[in-house]
């Protein structure tokens, strides 16, 4: 059995919210087409951008980032009495969730797997709005702003940055580009990378 690790790192950006979203579309159709059965986290990202290939925010998504998402998905789930759908989704190489799932990974897959997801999209519509209505005190920069402020920290904290592949620097900017300050970003990717060695 799985156990839960640590809470909630951060307050939700709002592109966790909407890469979260277009997961939960991905998961619960997974959960249909393939009862019982676990997505890799890149494959999961994978299925999104093909599901959703206009979105440029699901575009962007990388795997080093997901963990925030789908703990926006379980957020949703725990707050309406669902089953953790978030569940499906798992590491390549460990082939289970990352360490902080919070729960009876087997016993989930297997509610995950009985439930009726049919009902649930007005709900999670109705979420993501306050949710978006939550996050919006973070002010949202341009790309090419956030790749400026990422290039300046990046000169002035190399080190820092020398454990970093490029996709997880891109989650760098992912997150900066959701309003939240450099130093924040860079220990969330950090922090990411850890939970998922």
């Amino acid at each position: 059995m799985i156990k839960a690790s640590t809470v909630l790192p951060r307050p939700f950006t709002v592109n966790d919210i909407r890469v979260g979203t277009a997961l939960f579309a991905v998961l619960v159709a997974h959960a249909r087409e393939k009862p019982g059965q676990t997505v890799f986290y890149g494959d999961l990202l994978d299925q999104a951008r093909a599901r959703f290939p206009e979105d440029a925010e699901v575009d962007r998504a990388v795997p080093i980032g997901i963990g925030m998402k789908l703990l926006f998905v379980e957020a949703f789930c725990k707050a309406h009495g669902y089953p953790n759908l978030a569940c499906l989704a798992v590491n390549r190489g460990k082939r289970i969730p990352g360490l902080a799932y919070p729960g009876d990974w087997e016993r989930e897959m297997r509610e995950v797997a009985e439930f009726n997801w049919d009902e649930v999209q007005p709900v999670l519509d109705a979420y993501v709005g306050e949710a978006i209505v939550a996050a919006t005190p973070l002010r949202p920069i341009s790309r090419e702003k956030a790749l400026e402020i990422r290039y300046k920290h990046f000169t002035d904290n190399r080190p820092a940055y020398a454990p970093l592949t490029e996709s997880e620097r891109e989650e760098i900017v992912n997150i900066l580009m959701s309003g939240v300050d450099v130093e924040r970003a860079l220990a969330m990717v950090l922090e990411a990378k850890a939970a998922l060695a």
